[in-house]
């Protein structure tokens, strides 16, 4: 089966964004939030890349 990057609808905090990236490398959710949470606070650039990721990536159901 081929990998595919989604957002999770169980288990997600906001859109399901870090869940799935964390579900498609198989690591911790936790580990990817705190990734995404420098940087917001080193860059900035985190809170534009979420909004970006959640409105282009599939929820895990639509996937096929």
């Amino acid at each position: 089966m081929k990998k595919r990057l989604y957002k999770i609808e169980e288990g997600k905090k906001l859109c399901g964004v870090c869940g799935g990236i964390a579900e498609y490398f198989d690591v911790d959710p936790t580990l990817i939030r705190l990734l995404w949470v420098v940087l917001v606070l080193c860059a900035g650039t985190g809170i534009l890349a979420y909004i970006v990721a959640a409105l282009i990536m599939p929820n895990k159901s639509e996937i096929k």
